[in-house]
């Protein structure tokens, strides 16, 4: 199809005649799959996955590694060449651990995109499908309503008041009305050709037809998305502040570096020597990987995440997750199960009762008028569809045992009253083997005065229940002479039905949970306000001293009024979507950080308002989808708490890993600067240092990822989203435990240099890597004791640590690594020291941790 072709100067039967379909029928399967393989499928480009030239390229392209092969290279021309081969190989497997790390970001960001497929309403071989918009090609008939996404470009022929969004392709921000009819000018904008409608719109009203003409990257979207491909990617902010930390960083570690060679130069080392130890421990102290690792920790938590029902479609909102303050969440549906229920019955001359329970012969009447005056159709395989009340009603009767397929045989029905909103009530006759039978439900104060023995406390009583929460129906019956007697009068009243939209399993738990972690969930609805504080009251969010703020009362404030309750206000009712923006920038003045729940079409500007807007999966529409940044996939009140919950476990995990990687850097950064202000000589060779690098920052790094999340991670308060990463405390202990490894490790080095032994250089590296691995226990928790903690909690961790230690152990007592490594088998008597002084780690943390615990219990 020619996607330059004028379609909106053409009229709807030439547009079909061109493409080749009849709107009425739509495409045949066979001529689906034909334009398919003409057109291809319909996507968007998107950016390819790096290829392995790229992420090798990517490994080797930093200034410094470029030094350091250079060095290598020209120190093994003028001295010895294993000791070069072996800086080569230490700097291969460096690379292979970079391109590990960037082949899984990339494939962890591909499954979350392939978590939730998209899907479009077509008319296809004269039947309305659902299929998935991948499928979409030219000359598909496009089915188009409210709150839908548009996945190609299309020419409308039909339009009934239908006005979409185009603010992805044009800026427009209001919704444009759309038409059916031709246009005569061939020149007019994309903007203004209002018979078309472009792939990443967004229908905000009205319902269309329409025939596809461009897919994938023949639209107009498709063709900015090629444009875009060669713009580097955007990084989160969390990735942002470690690349700027990095580059300062850099400078500092380049300073040191440069002081070690000099001091070295002074003690008549060799040059040569000297540059490759300063330019190894640039490479091994500068944290040029941290974005990447970033990165990979987000992206699998956010896969995770995805698992759990709670799909985060853009990934900085996982390391946001953790700031939240507020959660909007509306009732129906995300904190009730949107499905109503008979909760309870008071039936005449019974009292109380509730679902299952045996009804007795005297309320047989009543049992009956629940599984026969409702409208519920129940097919050959016993499956009910229905109004939701009528089939609250059908099923808490035949819990009872009264199943309506079974009553039909004797009491078929005869003639109806359908409810209407001005009675308020409906009324069924059936025939009885006793003679006719009317049965008439409805509201209350719409039933009980035709009924003779009802009263005033009847009234009371529904009033109450109502207040309480309940939808309240009256059932009432009588006995009919003939089937056409007169049925506004003269009934007896069989009983009250309380219906309610009970709150899902575990809500209430997660309320108790998001208020420990210093969270107030708020309920928004457009239900009554009594309904709403009700729930509130059984889901814990409200208690006696709460007032529900209704959408009326929002609109009678002024601003100032407004801010002065928002803080304190739990429930909304009445609340229509544009109020919903007003409440989210009212919490933000505040300070606050608001996630808000939404499925609508209406719900979208508020979702893109919010921190964290936060879309339902199941009854969402692509709208509020397409603005969110979190999708749940079960509509769950308890799924977003526990994507906040994991979103701080993400965050604190990512924390783990920048505290760890800067105390073993530091560690080694003051092993080599100290020593030779202490008559020691310098302690490592270049390649010491970059296996060190590669055995401690490699995988028991990458682990800490997999951390379990700390017991307290939901009592403490949401961490400010603009809190430094590097505060004054971290930067403490970074500082004070990069000595102590230091410290530690020249003290080894101290001890078998001055006993006089020859494997003195094999001490220190040997302390200087145990005493990573022992820091990277201790860092499992910021306050909980190793001990205390479960210890197989994380079992990549300790498979990573057992591995480097394997590995240690072998440069260490395998002869043909010993010639290369320069290192020699150490003693049982000198590896228990090593053992010993790298333990001082673990129990300096241990006590530091015991204080800190003990200062949490004094405050």
């Amino acid at each position: 199809m020619d996607a330059t072709q004028q379609w909106h100067v053409m009229g709807a039967d030439a547009v079909a005649g061109q493409l080749r379909v009849d709107p009425e029928q739509g495409l045949r399967p066979s001529e689906v799959e034909r334009r398919r393989r003409e057109h291809g499928v319909n996507a968007i480009a998107t950016r390819r996955r790096s290829g392995w030239p790229r992420l090798i390229w990517n490994q080797f392209r930093d200034f410094m590694i470029l030094v350091l092969i250079a060095a290598a290279i020209v120190s093994g021309v003028i001295g010895e060449p294993q000791d070069t081969i072996a800086i080569l190989v230490i700097v291969v497997l460096n690379a292979v651990v970079g391109i590990v790390q960037e082949y899984r970001a990339e494939r962890a960001l591909e499954t979350l995109n392939s978590l939730v497929v998209p899907t479009t309403r077509v008319r296809r071989a004269g039947r309305s499908l659902t299929v998935p918009t991948i499928d979409l090609v030219p000359g598909d008939v496009v089915l188009l309503g409210a709150g839908g996404a548009v996945s190609a470009d299309i020419r409308l022929v039909e339009a009934e008041e239908l006005a979409a969004d185009e603010s992805a392709l044009t800026g427009e921000s209001e919704p444009v009305a759309k038409q059916a009819a031709a246009l005569a000018d061939a020149d007019l904008p994309l903007g203004d050709r209002r018979n078309l409608i472009f792939n990443g719109s967004l229908i905000t009203r009205g319902r269309a037809v329409g025939i596809v003409y461009a897919t994938g990257v023949r639209t107009e979207l498709g063709q900015i998305a090629e444009l875009l491909l060669g713009m580097p990617l955007s990084r989160t902010p969390l990735q942002q502040r470690l690349a700027r930390f990095g580059r300062r960083l850099a400078l500092i570690v380049l300073g040191i570096c440069l002081v070690i060679f000099v001091l070295g130069l002074l003690r008549n080392e060799p040059v040569m020597l000297m540059f490759l130890t300063a330019v190894s421990l640039a490479v091994a102290a500068i944290p040029e990987a941290l974005p990447a690792v970033v990165t990979v920790a987000l992206a699998l938590g956010a896969r995770k995440m995805g698992k759990a029902n709670a799909l985060m479609r853009r990934l900085p909102a996982v390391e946001t997750l953790g700031s939240v303050t507020y959660i909007c969440a509306d009732k129906t549906g995300t904190l009730t199960e949107n499905h109503m229920r008979v909760d309870f019955v008071e039936v005449e001359q019974a009292g109380r009762r509730e679902i299952g329970a045996d009804a007795g012969q005297a309320n047989r009447l009543f049992e009956m008028a629940l599984a026969l005056s409702n409208d519920v159709v129940v097919d050959r395989d016993d499956d009910a569809t229905g109004d939701p009340t009528e089939m609250a009603l059908y099923e808490f009767a035949k819990a009872s045992g009264y199943d309506k397929s079974e009553l039909l045989c004797n009491y078929a029905r005869l003639r109806e009253v359908p409810f209407h909103s001005e009675i308020k009530r409906m009324t069924t006759v059936h025939d009885s083997p006793d003679g006719a039978l009317a049965f008439v439900k409805g509201a209350p104060e719409a039933v009980i005065p035709l009924c003779t023995d009802a009263n005033d406390a009847v009234l009371e009583r529904g009033a109450q229940m109502a207040h309480e929460g309940f939808r309240v129906l009256a059932i009432a019956g009588k006995h009919l002479h003939a089937p056409e007697e007169d049925i506004e009068s003269g009934f007896t009243l069989y009983g009250l039905a309380a219906l309610v939209d009970p709150p899902r399993a575990g809500v209430r738990q997660a309320v108790d949970e998001c208020r420990s972690a210093g969270i107030a969930p708020v309920m928004i609805t457009g239900d009554h306000p009594g309904t709403a504080l009700a729930i509130a009251k059984r889901v814990g969010i409200a208690d006696d001293s709460d007032d529900v703020l209704t959408g009326a009362e929002l609109a009678a404030m002024t601003e100032a009024e407004f801010a002065d309750r928002v803080a304190d206000t739990r429930v909304y009712a009445r609340v229509d979507p544009a109020q919903k923006i007003h409440i989210v920038e009212a919490l933000q003045a505040h300070g606050e950080f608001v996630a808000m729940t939404g499925d609508g079409v209406n719900d979208a500007p508020a979702l893109k308002r919010a921190n964290i807007g936060v879309a339902m999966g199941k009854k969402g529409t692509d709208a509020a989808r397409e603005a969110a940044d979190m999708v749940l996939l079960d509509d769950n009140f308890t799924t977003i708490v526990s994507a906040v919950r994991e979103g701080r476990r993400i965050f604190d995990n990512i924390l783990k890993f920048i505290r760890y990687t800067m105390t073993s850097n530091a560690g080694e950064i003051f092993t080599m600067l100290l020593a030779p202000f202490l008559g020691l000589p310098i302690p490592l060779l270049p390649i010491h240092i970059l296996w060190i690098n590669l055995v401690t920052d490699g995988l028991p790094g990458l682990a800490l990822a997999a951390e379990p999340a700390e017991k307290d991670i939901m009592r403490r308060a949401p961490r400010p989203p603009e809190q430094r990463i590097f505060s004054g405390s971290m930067l403490q202990r970074i500082l004070w435990i990069g000595l102590l490894i230091g410290g530690l490790s020249i003290a080894g080095q101290a001890w078998a240099y001055h006993g006089g032994s020859d494997n003195w250089q094999t001490v220190v590296f040997t302390v200087l890597t145990l005493s990573q691995l022992v820091n990277v226990l201790a860092l499992r928790s910021e306050r909980e004791s190793l001990f205390g903690r479960h210890f197989l909690g994380n079992r990549p961790l300790l498979a990573a640590i057992a591995l480097t230690l394997v590995l240690q152990f072998i440069v260490i007592y395998w002869p043909p690594l010993q010639a290369i490594f320069n290192t020699a088998p150490l003693t049982a008597a000198e590896l228990a020291f090593c053992l010993l002084l790298s333990s001082a780690v673990l129990v300096v943390a241990e006590f530091e941790k015991f204080l800190r615990r003990r200062g949490d219990q004094a405050d």
